[in-house]
């Protein structure tokens, strides 16, 4: 399970042996009138290119020199297989954000988790089927804080003979939401790792990787989605921002929400969205007949509670019905966004989230639980180092933790020493399974903050119903944790603030059609109930 917070031990060299795999020649095939299992071939030429935003120019890592990467497609059942040369100085590995990598960790991507890193001059092949699922996903580096830049979407149509349940949109437009820092970002995390402060924030947010007119030196680098009056678009929304919840919205136009992380739901209509940091999202635009404007403003800004810095910017686009000059962007009224720390806003847009629960697309949530587990998830602390200024609360340095566990990067990737059967001093199978120390999780937080460290995992047997309820804690301040569950979907049957309560809310559950995703955000001092059936060894 991936967390936001990036403050985690271990940029070292490892031991980890790299494990290069033969592959055929590589060759981009034409997409167009897929064909249900087919097998697609990509090289991902990993190199150093030059980009220029906010009038500063910069070396970042990219995918055949695309910033954002380029975009995979392929349809249910399809084999996907990525060549990745690495040509820059940094390892790097890539994760397929939301497939399901059955009984195909190795394909995952996590660094020291599922394989080893490629090293600068190595090459590794990705081979994945993708198995039961259509809709948007999306590709981003794992290692560091490379998917600042390293990042793309995966699109995956439906088999041919099924389409789509709503009616077809006129076009279908990829949008990235993604942030620009005018720094280096290893050197940002770097540099936070070492003195446990929070991370310095990105300098814009960007649409496709552009920032748009409300960023000096930006007017230029603005994304124009070109629309025809009186059609039905539909919108791949995908937030690839580090650490940022994102709320969107399209001045004077409604949108309808059909599709959560590559899984249908019941459509729903808003004029206003958040989307957390992973996640993705279908929604269908119709333009207006007879539009009162040649253009209009599409804009993008933070959802957060954090008592820290944040990037409170505003990003926008330009929905376009006709042309017009740069200069013309920055005078289109952006839409109504929330505020910054909204979070009713947040929990009303969540509240909608319904699987549709048909014959076709059942929502086959657990019914009957074997383990139920309670994960406190929120910020703790580390002593400083003597002889060391930290910055973090009181002089101590910021860690991240679940059940008051910090992880600490093993020297043998966990899948590596699963299927070795090397356990010793890589793992131990005593992650808690409960926190602790109970406390009031929301409330005033406990005396000592410090946090233990270690790779500890909780074994699961093969078939095994979870019942995982994931709560917020306010130890340095009350906030949103977004977090992701590799390999597998998960049903969202329930949500609420302050402590869960294990007698009175279990039976205010939604078992009927709850929500299905791979990726959720904890709320604001509250919890998050997710039922999934363990089905998928190795992940």
């Amino acid at each position: 399970m991936g967390a936001r917070h990036g403050l985690r031990r271990g940029h070292a060299a490892s031991a980890c042996p790299f494990i290069a795999f033969a592959a055929a020649a590589a060759v981009l095939l034409a997409l167009p009138g897929l064909a249900a299992g087919d097998t697609h071939y990509y090289t991902f030429n990993v190199r150093m290119t030059n980009v220029t935003r906010l009038c500063v120019t910069k070396s970042i890592p990219t995918v055949n020199g695309q910033f954002p990467g380029p975009k995979l497609t392929a349809r249910e059942g399809d084999r996907l297989v990525v060549k990745v040369h690495n040509h820059i100085n940094y390892n790097v590995s890539f994760h397929w954000h939301g497939v399901r990598q059955l009984r195909n960790g190795w394909a995952d991507g996590p660094s020291y988790i599922t394989q080893c890193p490629i090293q600068g001059g190595q090459s590794y092949v990705y081979d994945f089927t993708v198995t039961g699922q259509r809709g948007t996903l999306w590709w981003h580096a794992h290692f560091s804080w490379l998917r600042v830049h390293l990042y793309g979407p995966l699109v995956i149509l439906p088999k041919r003979a099924e389409g789509y349940p709503f009616p077809r949109p006129y076009k279908e437009v990829p949008i990235l939401f993604g942030e620009w820092f005018n720094a280096d970002t290893e050197a940002v995390i770097n540099q936070a790792l070492q003195t446990g402060g929070g991370p310095n924030v990105s300098d814009a947010y960007t649409f496709n990787g552009l920032p748009g007119p409300t960023y000096n030196c930006s007017a230029r680098d603005t994304y124009n989605l070109k629309v025809k009056p009186g059609r039905t678009y539909m919108l791949r929304l995908i937030n690839s921002a580090l650490n940022d919840e994102l709320f969107f919205g399209i001045a004077n136009h409604t949108l309808t929400v059909v599709e959560a992380d590559a899984s249908y739901v019941k459509p729903f209509t808003v004029q206003t969205l958040v989307i957390s940091p992973g996640q993705a999202m279908n929604v269908l635009l119709t333009t207006a007949p007879s539009p009162a404007s040649p253009a209009y403003a599409m804009a993008i800004s933070p959802y957060t509670n954090t008592q820290g810095t944040f990037d409170n910017t505003t990003a926008a686009a330009v929905l376009e019905y006709a042309p017009m000059p740069a200069a013309a962007a920055r005078s289109l009224p952006l839409p109504a966004l929330p505020l910054y720390n909204d979070t009713g806003a947040v929990t009303n847009f969540s509240r909608n989230f319904r699987s549709l629960a048909s014959a076709q697309y059942p929502a086959a949530v657990p019914l009957a639980v074997d383990r139920h587990l309670l994960f406190t998830v929120g910020l703790g602390t580390d002593p400083c180092p003597s002889n060391q200024t930290c910055q973090g609360p009181n002089g101590t340095k910021f860690a991240a933790s679940i059940n008051n566990n910090s992880f600490f990067r093993p020297r043998t990737a966990l899948l590596e020493a699963h299927y070795q059967r090397r356990y010793g001093g890589v793992l131990l199978a005593n992650f808690p399974t409960t926190p602790p120390r109970p406390f009031n999780y929301t409330g005033t937080p406990p005396n000592t903050t410090f946090v233990q460290h270690g790779t500890r995992v909780v074994p699961l047997k093969f078939n095994t119903s979870v019942e995982l309820v994931l709560q917020g804690t306010s130890i340095q301040g009350a906030e949103s944790h977004p977090l992701h569950l590799h390999g597998y979907n998960f049903f969202v049957v329930g949500q609420g603030f302050g402590n869960f309560d294990p007698v009175n809310d279990p039976p205010k559950y939604n078992l009927a059609d709850p929500v299905e995703r791979n990726t959720i955000s904890v709320p604001t001092a509250g919890w998050v109930a997710l039922r999934f059936l363990a089905d998928n060894p190795g992940n």
